[in-house]
């Protein structure tokens, strides 16, 4: 893994672990994107973007875009999501609210809702003394979601092969 990748998936960490989840102030008031921005992530990827596509086709289609002030590549039109390449393919996705899963969970989602969509999620601990947040693992095959979270609520969600979700999480590095 580049060295640039490894920041870049420890930064993503850190941010979605020192994030508030707090509740909203009253006076503040949730602007929710239009269903049709939303982007759905699956064990597939996105409906334009597959995992084990590579960079060169991503960039070719006009998909992946390297001029955008960011840590790293970005993909056209999934603002909210984060491609992260091994090898010059690419092996996982982080998303951000709004993006979903089919099943509907995005960030912000109660942990009850994961656990009543993937019966099967596998509990992870982050380690004791880190700011790295808690993880449930559903694992189809060999690809997976891995949804940190507080506690409560969802505050990532990182879809991909399966070794490579399970990887970050051990190792503890994000996107940036």
């Amino acid at each position: 893994m580049k060295l640039r990748q490894y920041g870049f998936i420890a930064a993503l960490l850190l941010a979605a672990s020192v994030s508030g989840s707090g509740p909203m102030p009253p006076d503040t008031i949730a602007v929710r994107e239009p269903v049709a921005s939303v982007s759905v992530v699956d064990l597939d990827g996105l409906a334009d973007v597959d995992f084990g596509d590579t960079e060169a086709e991503l960039t070719r289609r006009g998909i992946l875009r390297t001029d955008v002030d960011a840590c790293g590549p970005t993909l056209a039109g999934h603002d909210t999501v984060s491609p992260i390449f091994i090898d010059d393919r690419l092996v996982l996705l982080w998303a951000g609210d709004p993006a979903r899963t089919p099943e509907g969970i995005a960030a912000g989602s109660p942990i009850a809702e994961v656990r009543a969509s993937y019966p099967a999620v596998r509990e992870l601990h982050a380690p004791q003394g880190t700011y790295r947040l808690d993880g449930l693992l559903a694992r189809q095959g060999d690809r997976a979601y891995l949804f940190l979270h507080d506690g409560h609520t969802v505050q990532k969600i990182i879809a991909g092969y399966a070794s490579w979700v399970h990887r970050l999480f051990v190792e503890g590095h994000g996107p940036c």
